[in-house]
């Protein structure tokens, strides 16, 4: 049964795989892709000011993070290494991004297909319409 506490217990870093791990009090294990947080981040330049303003984020690939920085006592602060800076973490939105990652990521997969675009920042990809 998950828990309600949505406060991890601690979180590993881990470069090489390019992974942020999440423990939490009822002894939940989460692992989220450095491109997945990214992606997902909450702030306004990927999820826009309102609905519908959302930024596609393409070629994410292999984005790493370089700095976690705990702000106050409720979110963290991801520096990626491709700049990127301004989204926080909050733990509800963390929690949420680790039960919810399956249908997440199959939605962000669906809109990069969609838009015809890759993963991948070294990949063109180029639709013909039949």
């Amino acid at each position: 049964m998950p828990t309600t506490d949505k406060h991890p217990v601690n979180i590993k870093l881990h470069r090489r795989s390019r992974e942020l791990e999440l423990e939490y009090p009822a002894g939940e294990h989460y692992s989220l892709s450095c491109e997945y947080l990214r992606v997902y981040s909450p702030s306004a330049e990927v999820r826009g000011h309102g609905s519908g303003q959302e930024t596609l984020q393409t070629g994410k690939l292999n984005v790493g993070i370089d700095t976690i920085k705990p702000v106050g006592r409720y979110a963290l602060q991801l520096v990626f290494d491709d700049g990127h800076d301004t989204g926080l973490y909050s733990w509800d939105y963390l929690y949420e991004l680790c039960t919810q990652r399956p249908r997440l990521w199959q939605d962000y997969l669906d809109r990069l297909n969609r838009a015809g675009a890759s993963r991948d920042p070294d990949i063109q990809v180029i639709q013909f319409q039949p």
